[in-house]
């Protein structure tokens, strides 16, 4: 598979893996970076900030790069918009429930991975949702 960013492997590798195991769950080419969906909507996205570039992506995880940051949509969003600058969690504002995190060394694949599918179980059809609980764990850290 193609990788369409230019976020580092070790990053992109780890978040295929994850966002693949979900059912139904696809991945496609962003505007900027690598983005999973399911049907159609957009539930994890990676997008390398350099030099300011993208400014809106730059401006909202507070940091002109070099960086990567995930995107994704969570049941918690007042938690992390009390966010401070400098935190790895940031909010956006693009939607209410949508939060990003800047993938600084050490990235917790594990707390990763629970964002993940809590923002894919946002989003997904609840016969995909209801699969997961029936299904071992696609992703081991």
């Amino acid at each position: 598979m193609r990788d369409h960013s230019n976020s580092p492997v070790e990053l992109v590798e780890p978040l295929r893996k994850i966002c693949l195991a979900l059912p139904d769950a696809y991945e496609e080419q962003a505007w900027v970076g690598t983005r999973w969906c399911i049907r159609k909507h957009t539930f994890a996205h990676v997008v390398p900030i350099v030099d300011g570039w993208p400014p809106a992506y730059f401006k909202a995880a507070g940091t002109i790069g070099p960086t990567n940051v995930l995107t994704f949509r969570t049941p918690e969003s007042e938690f992390y918009k009390r966010g401070q600058p400098g935190d790895r969690f940031f909010w956006p504002g693009w939607f209410p429930n949508l939060i990003g995190l800047r993938l600084d060394d050490p990235v917790d694949w594990s707390e990763v991975a629970e964002l993940i599918e809590d923002s894919y179980c946002i989003l997904a059809p609840r016969r995909l949702v209801e699969q997961l609980s029936t299904r071992p764990s696609g992703w081991d850290s």
